[in-house]
């Protein structure tokens, strides 16, 4: 092929778990037991008992103050995924709407780059935008509903990364990241292109991010 395959990525609950650490910062700044609110909940965090004003400004609150884009955990298995298909030839594209909260810019996009450096996801390129079918890609991943539904609607192949607030829609679905990788590189097939993935176990793994940034400039790894 003459161009690459690229990937596009979206990051909150389908690289980062948005949900657990969200459900933190709520805990505490409402005084609630962390098991008041279920992990299982729709798009609109009803179930946390959060109307739209409320939720707006305890995620103002979460992205401002708290930094929950710097510290929320990883979904497991993404850095390692990635890197296999990263080191095999597709072009990772992160897409993420994380600029949506309004004089937060700033914040916002140095933790979002820090946390993929400290997680060690590996990416050629990151978008901030909303319109996802914009950013051109071959196949996308992503777990809200709306954006699902608007890529689709414009032509678009999407792999649904599973969550409680998107199991009514149809189409390929991936639960873990070990799933979305088989699908990504099915996909990939079926497109004309050829990838040859190090077996995991043996390729070098998220850590070369730091072994690359170490202060002297020298790498501990091969």
């Amino acid at each position: 092929m003459d161009r690459p395959y690229v990937l596009g990525v979206d990051l909150d609950g389908v690289c980062g778990d948005y949900t657990e650490a969200f459900r933190t910062v709520v805990a505490e700044e409402l005084g609630r037991p962390v098991d008041d609110l279920p992990l299982e909940r729709s798009w609109d965090f009803a179930e946390w008992g959060l109307d739209a004003e409320e939720f707006e400004r305890l995620h103002h609150l979460a992205v401002t103050e708290r930094r929950i884009l710097s510290w929320m955990p990883p979904i497991d298995g993404v850095a390692d995924s990635l890197w296999r298909l990263s080191d095999a030839g597709v072009w990772i594209r992160i897409i993420t709407h994380r600029l949506y909260v309004n004089w937060s810019h700033a914040t916002a996009i140095a933790d979002t780059v820090a946390w993929l450096d400290r997680i060690g996801i590996p990416y050629r390129d990151i978008c901030f935008m909303g319109d996802k079918p914009e950013v051109g890609a071959d196949l996308y991943v992503d777990d809200g509903p709306h954006n699902i539904d608007a890529l689709r609607a414009t032509g678009n192949r999407v792999i649904v990364f599973d969550a409680p607030y998107n199991r009514g829609l149809p189409g390929t679905r991936a639960t873990t990241w070990a799933e979305c990788e088989r699908l990504i590189l099915a996909d990939a097939a079926e497109r004309g292109y050829e990838f040859q993935l190090t077996l995991p176990g043996l390729d070098r793994g998220p850590g070369r991010i730091a072994e690359a940034t170490e202060p002297d400039g020298t790498s501990n790894g091969p």
